[in-house]
């Protein structure tokens, strides 16, 4: 603080009187870290700057006070202090905010159609599916296995070579032999592998949001057909 930062014997000694009557180490005050170890304090908060402040106008010398200039210059680093700290708190609030999802906002998925992780799939009304593969790295080989609600194999899709990122899969609901497949419910299984190298891809699926489970405290959660709960969050598409 300007106007007790002398290193004589003397200045030293008043500049403890004045730490000691602010209720602050010197040893906080001057270096940043406390001397003592059972201190978890180790930087000056705004309220230890104005503590400091009132003991240094205390302890002043009344032959020679503390310049008007130094004053108005210490009390524009506490309002810098004070403006910096509540702007942190604003930000942080704002970053708790930009990652929630409101009641009123989930109520907006309901009677929509998302694509979200699962592999479960219910067939359009023209039949077949929609979907998609998520791959975290690249891949040589991609491949989408759908099976119907007796366990049998109906198609078998080869995407082929694909870098990190997100396929599409559209399935018109034929099997190989070009016959329309009816018998969903269907389990969607994803491959992927990088030469030698299995590359671990998630299952997307396209599912109606049917209601959305609302409860105190707690982000909302969506009630996906299918599927089951499945959070805002983890919503990739809406249609």
């Amino acid at each position: 603080m300007t106007g007790i930062t002398s290193t004589s014997a003397a200045d030293k000694a008043a500049q403890d009187a004045i730490f000691s009557a602010a209720g602050v180490a010197r040893s906080n005050a001057v270096t940043g870290k406390s001397a003592d170890p059972t201190v978890g304090k180790s930087q000056l908060g705004q309220k230890d700057f104005v503590r400091l402040m009132t003991a240094q106008l205390q302890y002043q010398d009344p032959f020679n006070p503390q310049d008007n200039t130094q004053m108005v210059a210490q009390m524009a680093t506490f309002s810098q202090v004070a403006g910096i700290t509540e702007m942190s708190s604003t930000l942080q609030g704002i970053a708790a905010r930009l990652g929630t999802t409101t009641s009123s906002e989930a109520m907006g998925f309901v009677g929509r159609t998302v694509l979200t992780e699962g592999k479960t799939a219910y067939e359009r009304t023209n039949g077949g599916i929609m979907g998609a593969v998520e791959l975290p790295n690249s891949a040589t080989d991609v491949d989408v296995t759908i099976t119907d609600k007796n366990g049998l194999a109906v198609k078998n899709i080869q995407l082929g070579k694909h870098d990190a990122g997100t396929i599409d899969y559209n399935w018109d609901g034929k099997d190989d032999g070009g016959n329309k497949v009816e018998n969903g419910p269907y389990t969607v299984t994803v491959e992927a592998a990088n030469g030698s190298t299995i590359v671990p891809a998630t299952s997307l699926v396209w599912a109606p949001v049917e209601t959305v489970g609302l409860s105190a405290g707690s982000e909302p959660v969506l009630n996906v057909t299918g599927l089951g709960t499945v959070a805002p969050s983890a919503i990739r598409k809406v249609a």
